[in-house]
């Protein structure tokens, strides 16, 4: 169990400092081998096949499928990591059937008019704003939340960004995503690059002083909590009953994306997805909208037509 031990260890630090992945996700790889660690801590070797079967057996009792999802994920990483530095003979994942039925949920999203509504009341307490504290908590909010609807970017990319990240002359963001992933995206919207502007010429020295580009009062990084507990306030004064989450206006990006006819592979790119099948759940909920455009606002259902009934037995009788 030492060498485990050792393994883990080294392994952490080879994607912290070779890889470079994020915290959070070094946090969760952390969590799942050691799990993985305990389990086998009993047992006679922790490298069998055998051994991590049962584990992901022990799972699938314990956790939801995502989260299975996840921690076999994990596990499988870090065993083609010894395989790969040759301290394994033998994957067991090579003669393991990991597959399972995962429910498909469906991402939830923002109706369009409650992304006008949210936004429109962000700009009327800019324009209410009293105190100039009140006012620069209005431009950053206004910022943070047109970036996230313009980007469709995870809230974590967004409080990560740093002041080189953002170039307002050519409008392009540079996106840090999973897997220390970078993608490029850019604003064309002159509201949203408007907004980006007037945040950095009013926090200019915080955001020098704090490193990031978005800022909180303490002139620390902008926390994801933070950014949650602003969509709340913002959404009860909208008068929106509907609970929003930072995620959600990624999700109503790629769906409104989606129904504009966007192709799903630009969507994907722009997603910072690594596979286009996670990005084709959003044509589930594009076919909601069509079931719904289909059956309440077909032309067929304006149109008054008198019944064929009456003349139908000359359908039955053909001309001799």
């Amino acid at each position: 169990m030492h060498n485990l031990n050792e393994y883990i260890h080294e392994y952490i630090e080879y994607c912290q400092y070779r890889k470079r992945l994020d915290v959070k996700t070094l946090k969760a790889y952390q969590i799942d081998l050691n799990q993985y660690m305990n389990y086998s801590s009993s047992l006679s070797d922790c490298f069998s096949k055998d051994t991590v079967d049962k584990f992901i057996t022990s799972l699938h009792k314990q956790y939801k499928p995502k989260t299975v999802k996840r921690k076999i994920a994990s596990l499988k990483a870090f065993f083609h990591y010894l395989e790969y530095k040759e301290l394994l003979k033998d994957n067991p994942f090579s003669k393991l059937d990991i597959r399972f039925r995962e429910a498909k949920l469906l991402p939830k999203t923002i109706p369009f008019h409650s992304i006008q509504t949210f936004l429109s009341t962000l700009y009327e307490q800019k324009n209410l704003a009293r105190t100039e504290y009140q006012l620069h908590c209005c431009i950053r909010d206004i910022a943070v939340i047109e970036l996230l609807f313009a980007t469709g970017m995870r809230i974590s990319e967004l409080c990560s960004l740093r002041p080189s990240d953002i170039d307002l002359k050519s409008n392009n963001i540079l996106i840090y995503g999973k897997g220390a992933k970078e993608r490029i995206l850019q604003i064309g919207n002159p509201d949203v690059i408007s907004a980006l502007s007037l945040y950095e010429e009013v926090f200019k020295e915080k955001i020098h002083l704090c490193g990031y580009f978005f800022v909180n009062k303490l002139e620390h990084k902008l926390s994801d909590q933070s950014v949650r507990f602003m969509i709340d306030h913002y959404a009860k004064l909208s008068g929106i009953e509907q609970h929003i989450t930072p995620h959600m206006f990624r999700h109503s990006f790629a769906t409104l994306l989606l129904e504009q006819d966007v192709d799903i592979r630009y969507i994907q790119r722009m997603l910072g997805h690594s596979s286009i099948s996670t990005t084709e759940i959003y044509t589930h909920v594009s076919n909601i909208k069509q079931k719904d455009i289909l059956f309440h606002k077909h032309p067929r259902n304006l149109m008054e037509v008198k019944s064929p009934a009456a003349n139908s037995h000359l359908a039955r009788c053909p001309r001799e």
